[in-house]
């Protein structure tokens, strides 16, 4: 039972997240991952600009902080100059989707031999709460008080799919919303990983993950959201490689 509850030495803090907010189920996931593959001390992240930079705090692997929208040329550089280390920028949906798309699709269309994981929770989370490209229609939010209409916003990105179109190595959905779904998707990051490490290019991984405080629902609840209408949506599974 002791080795089943031991806590990743990689996790070098607390996290200041919100009651049941994904990043901190993240920070455990990744650090499992990244111990498990042997890539702990070689891993280097780009933390995009969001809630999810503050997982940065938690994890003892080095960071670089990128500017909002950036991360994903930023771990490029940073893999071109150091290509034996293990690279992946960590964002969001407003990141990654919205004011960083286009560093998004180009490190894709180069197959940069990098990793993104993408945190999908519908939301922009630190700003307050409003829409993100990824928002459910009738979503409630500090943009869309009388819920998301796809009349006006469009439908949600389907960010994954976009990336799979590009000739890149690796690229899957994955959940948080249970264990099962939760080893699943760590399975996807490990394969995300070999990858990288082999040279095959670029990995994209995309997760399915709660925002209680702007979803307005408890902790399970936010889960049972994800299970039920999130991941009907935004189908799970691998795309590419």
């Amino acid at each position: 039972m002791a080795n089943v509850l031991k806590k990743p030495e990689l996790i070098i803090a607390e996290n200041g997240f919100c009651p049941g907010c994904g990043h901190s189920t993240m920070a455990k996931l990744l650090c499992d991952v990244f111990e498990e593959t042997g890539v702990a001390d070689i891993a280097i992240g780009a933390a995009a600009v969001g809630c999810g930079c503050m997982i940065k705090a938690t994890m003892g692997n080095d960071w670089v902080q990128a500017q909002h929208g950036r991360a994903a040329a930023v771990a490029a550089g940073m893999k071109r100059a150091r290509p034996d280390n293990f690279v992946f920028s960590y964002q969001g949906d407003g990141d990654a989707g919205a004011i960083g798309i286009a560093e998004t699709i180009y490190a894709a269309k180069r197959n940069e031999k990098i990793t993104t994981i993408f945190i999908n929770n519908g939301v922009f989370g630190m700003t307050g709460g409003q829409t993100a490209p990824t928002s459910l229609e009738g979503q409630i939010a500090t943009t869309a008080k009388n819920g998301v209409d796809y009349e006006v916003f469009g439908e949600p990105l389907k960010l994954a799919e976009l990336i799979s179109t590009f000739n890149v190595g690796y690229a899957a959905r994955g959940s948080i919303a249970n264990f099962k779904e939760y080893q699943t998707t760590k399975g996807y990051i490990k394969k995300a990983i070999e990858c990288q490490k082999s040279g095959k290019g670029y990995s994209f991984i995309e997760i399915m993950a709660p925002c209680p405080t702007n979803w307005k629902l408890s902790a399970t609840d936010a889960l049972d959201h994800i299970e039920n209408v999130t991941s009907k949506y935004f189908e799970l599974g691998e795309l590419k490689g």
